[in-house]
């Protein structure tokens, strides 16, 4: 987990990264578990390499930090949900608010609540972890 010290100097840098592939990141914000980034795309962008590439860049920038005793990366699993432009507001304060959400609910069960949302058939084994299980509140 990235120390909760260091989130805004990880969502800065991913939303460098983004901006450096030519794309548009609106907001990045999430938690010590999980990142979330609202971004405006080009058509020519491959949804993966983008993905790919803020993982791989991100990671090497939290290691070379050296906030944490392990080596640091991200889990495998992503997901990609488009969004109209009259619900750009209402995305970002969701994504400004996620230590709020996360208050009450896992990463895991906010992931299946959006693939049920978008009605994405998934694999409950190949879901990602619950890496936040027993430390939120449940209400």
């Amino acid at each position: 987990m990235i120390p909760l010290q260091n989130l805004d100097e990880v969502f800065e840098c991913i939303a460098g990264i983004i901006h450096n592939k030519e794309q548009n990141p609106i907001v990045v914000g999430g938690t010590s578990t999980h990142i979330h980034a609202l971004v405006e795309l080009t058509p020519e962008i491959v949804f993966s390499t983008l993905i790919r590439e803020i993982k791989n860049e991100s990671a090497k920038f939290i290691n070379q930090k050296k906030w944490l005793a392990d080596k640091f990366s991200w889990h495998n699993d992503s997901g990609i949900f488009s969004y109209s432009f009259s619900q750009i507001e209402k995305v970002c304060d969701y994504i400004r608010n996620q230590s709020v959400y996360h208050k009450t609910m896992t990463f895991r069960e906010e992931f299946v609540a959006y693939l049920n949302k978008f009605d994405v058939e998934y694999n409950e084994n190949e879901l990602p972890p619950d890496f936040e299980k027993g430390l939120v509140a449940k209400v």
